[in-house]
């Protein structure tokens, strides 16, 4: 305990510590400023260098009774570019008993589903006091010790490294009970207060004849489940209405319609296949034919035989998300009764969509499937070129 302790706390090595590129003056963007955490202070703390010390202390002061965290992140270097592989932690207090709470967890791009390297961890309490440190290359976290009492911890993807959450940057809380240190994995993905809405110049696409993907400005609710009461797709000019199904996740939509799909794409390739063999035997047949039959050797085999894909390589999943989440994605599959005729446009209306960050909103847009392109028609009747070239006349004038 520190009690009324109004000095810098010290940080010294045995050698000369780079500065870094660019100065420190308070804004958050020095070179040392990106590497040192002050908590619980929100702001950018005061950072004085001396070749081999780093001096810290906050903006406005320590606050008597608190407990203070400072915490040099890695990659703090020397003047030959040696790099300090491991953080350095502080912890006093300027009144009262050192805490023992460490809160620990790890952090999960749920988007791309792996863990996230270098998160902003921020541990808030009920009077808004926060803690603040960084997940390892592995997402994983430990922050403490911290007072006993209940918290509100906040994981967010600090893109820009300016060590606060900003607007787009995906992010997720959890609320952790007194007494309890383990946080678990916390699965970030981005937010909008604002609904979701198609986006890009082709929003909506024909997957096939059955199927729309509409893409949205956000991910969608994994758990969404729209039935044909709040889905419309009409054909223009005449608004013809196309029997529509469901509105479904990419993911939840694969899943749903996945062997649907399968069946009717290995009866389409069965009849090919069928055609393909009577083919290959009446050739055969017409060979067999033409010569002796002792000297025709066996019959190759000309079935067209879907690629079987390889066998799967053992995957390790010792270092995978230990929970089972959905797939998250920004697509919206729309399912048909009737198919989607090429060179058509068809108005799509979808009531209810809701946004994994909960917003709900409405959907309008066209989509138009575009015309099958021309095949290229050689004239097999055509005179191929002379690949000849023409000799030189040896009766030219002035010659015998």
């Amino acid at each position: 305990m520190l009690e009324g302790f109004d000095d810098w706390v010290t940080f010294r090595f045995d050698e000369v510590i780079d500065e870094g590129g660019q100065p420190n003056f308070g804004d958050g963007t020095g070179g040392l400023e990106k590497l040192v955490f002050l908590s619980p202070d929100t702001l950018i703390p005061r950072i004085s260098w001396r070749r081999q010390t780093i001096a810290v202390r906050p903006r406005h002061g320590w606050t008597a009774n608190t407990t203070y965290r400072i915490e040099l992140a890695q990659g703090i270097r020397d003047l030959s570019g040696n790099t300090l592989n491991r953080g350095e932690v502080v912890t006093f207090t300027t009144g009262g008993a050192l805490p023992t709470t460490m809160l620990t967890g790890r952090a999960v791009d749920w988007s791309n589903r792996r863990f996230l390297p270098a998160a902003l961890v921020e541990a808030l309490t009920p009077d808004s006091l926060s803690y603040r440190t960084l997940a390892d290359s592995s997402g994983r976290f430990v922050l403490g010790p911290l007072p006993l009492g209940e918290w509100l911890v906040r994981v967010s993807n600090d893109a820009n490294r300016n060590r606060r959450r900003d607007g787009r940057e995906a992010w997720d809380t959890v609320r952790v009970a007194a007494g309890q240190d383990s946080v678990g994995e916390l699965w970030l993905f981005e937010r909008d207060t604002l609904p979701p809405r198609p986006t890009g110049a082709n929003a909506a696409t024909r997957v096939d004849s059955f199927t729309i993907a509409i893409t949205l400005s956000q991910p969608v609710d994994p758990a969404l489940s729209l039935g044909p009461e709040a889905v419309a797709v009409r054909a223009l000019p005449d608004s013809t209405t196309l029997g529509a199904i469901t509105a479904l996740p990419a993911a939840q939509h694969d899943t749903v319609y996945r062997a649907a799909d399968q069946a009717r794409r290995a009866a389409a390739d069965s009849a090919q296949a069928d055609r393909v063999r009577a083919d290959s035997a009446q050739a055969d047949s017409a060979q067999a034919d033409s010569v002796q039959a002792d000297s025709v050797p066996p019959p190759l085999d000309r079935r067209v035989v879907p690629a079987r894909p390889g066998a799967a390589a053992p995957v390790d999943t010792s270092d995978r998300p230990s929970q089972l989440r959905p797939v998250l994605g920004n697509r919206l599959m729309i399912r048909v009764t009737e198919p989607l005729q090429s060179g058509g446009r068809y108005l799509i209306e979808v009531v209810g969509v809701r946004a994994a960050g909960g917003a709900i909103g409405d959907i309008t847009v066209v989509l138009v499937v575009p015309e099958p392109r021309p095949a290229q028609v050689t004239d097999s009747t055509a005179v191929p070129a002379d690949s000849i070239p023409a000799l030189p006349d040896t009766t030219a004038a002035g010659r015998p």
